[in-house]
């Protein structure tokens, strides 16, 4: 068996974040509204949304959470309808049910992105809001999604959980929709164990949303928005308690410098190894879109020409060599494959979906690897395809 790089280890936390962690942990700091300003959760929405050129940004404990707190925000009525990519992880239709909205899943073509002609039929459906799902760090046709949104009023919410780094002719994925979504799970360009975020623009939003985020009392003046909306929905609405503790911050915190590094680092290897598999029949790596500029932090690839005996060769050879390649359809129970989602009442049957799903390879390549260890990754799926 080859050695491979482990590509699930964590890049190290900068040695910045002792430092705070120490703080906290002779002041017991550790809850977001103890001080009176500038607590850890507090500078890191502020520096996040500036990053970003976004005007609001609040801190929570996941995506998912930002996402449920984005439709609730929203004021969608009871079983409103949700469109979504029908290739996005588990959690994401999730929180469209935690939110008591109804998930429409549309179809995704082989390039990981949206299929627009169902996205486009799907929409005029009786659809109350939208999350595109920019899943594994693939960008759908954003000015077509935001030309058809806009033409119908119907809200935008990025799930950029993947994203972070990521452009959009120019301008930062999760500030394109109405509010963007981002994930801190270790995973993720910025690795805070757990935690997500959520920017926007509009002031009456977050505010509803940092209430329902678990502001008490008025904890809401805490955070950098305008008081008149907090005012306004002061007592009105339920209290979620989905905040971010200060400890996940100062983790954070310190990464916002590493950002620019891993995303060149991230690019370079997932385009070094691009190349090399599509010099081989049997991989096929789809191409970007032209507005798009990528921060991968995992590597996608479709498999060309094998038939179910072939692919099943296929993965067993990878995991001979040491190296387990994940088809999103053919893993069990995976939560990336829309038929495994139960929880949806009647899943619809989505052929496209399927038939990119059965071939479609997912492999981790974090920022932190060289190129020769990229090469090592590429060489052993090669290798892998020999006597097919």
């Amino acid at each position: 068996m080859k050695t491979v790089p482990n590509v699930y280890e964590a890049e190290a936390i900068p040695a910045a974040a002792r430092a705070a962690i120490e703080e906290l942990l002779q002041t017991g700091d550790l809850f977001r509204y103890t001080a009176s300003k500038d607590a850890p959760v507090t500078l890191l929405e502020s520096e996040f949304a500036d990053m970003l050129g976004s005007t609001y940004a609040l801190a929570v404990s996941s995506c998912s959470a930002a996402l449920f707190l984005s439709l609730k925000a929203l004021d969608l009525p009871r079983d409103a309808k949700v469109l979504i990519p029908a290739f996005t992880f588990a959690a994401v239709p999730s929180s469209v049910v935690h939110a008591d909205c109804i998930p429409v899943l549309c179809e995704v073509g082989e390039n990981y992105r949206i299929d627009m002609a169902d996205f486009e039929a799907k929409l005029d459906d009786n659809i109350s809001a939208v999350i595109i799902s920019h899943m594994r760090g693939h960008t759908s046709d954003m000015d077509a999604i935001l030309s058809l949104c806009n033409a119908r009023n119907i809200p935008v919410i990025e799930d950029a959980a993947h994203s972070l780094g990521t452009t959009w002719n120019g301008k930062n994925i999760g500030t394109l929709g109405r509010i963007g979504c981002f994930s801190f799970q270790s995973y993720k360009l910025l690795n805070g164990g757990e935690g997500g975020i959520m920017v926007t623009d509009d002031a009456d939003l977050v505010a509803r949303a940092v209430i329902m985020s678990g502001a008490y009392e008025h904890n809401w003046n805490k955070h950098a928005v305008l008081k008149d909306p907090f005012e306004k929905w002061q007592n009105q609405l339920p209290l979620y308690n989905l905040r971010m503790s200060n400890l996940s911050a100062a983790v954070i915190r310190p990464q916002l410098g590493e950002i620019t590094r891993r995303v060149a680092d991230g690019r370079r290897n997932h385009d070094h190894i691009a190349a090399k598999l599509n010099a081989i029949d049997w991989f096929d790596v789809p191409s970007k879109l032209a507005p798009e500029e990528r921060a991968p932090d995992s590597f996608q690839f479709n498999l060309v020409g094998m038939d179910e005996e072939t692919v099943a060769r296929f993965t067993k050879a990878c995991s001979d060599l040491g190296m387990p390649v994940q088809i999103f359809g053919q893993s069990k129970d995976n939560a990336r494959a829309y038929w495994n989602w139960q929880f949806i009442k009647d899943v619809p049957e989505l052929p496209q979906t399927r038939a990119m799903l059965m071939r479609a390879c997912d492999v981790r390549l974090p920022a932190r690897l060289t190129l020769d260890e990229v090469d090592q990754i590429g060489n052993i799926l090669i290798e892998a395809t020999k006597g097919l």
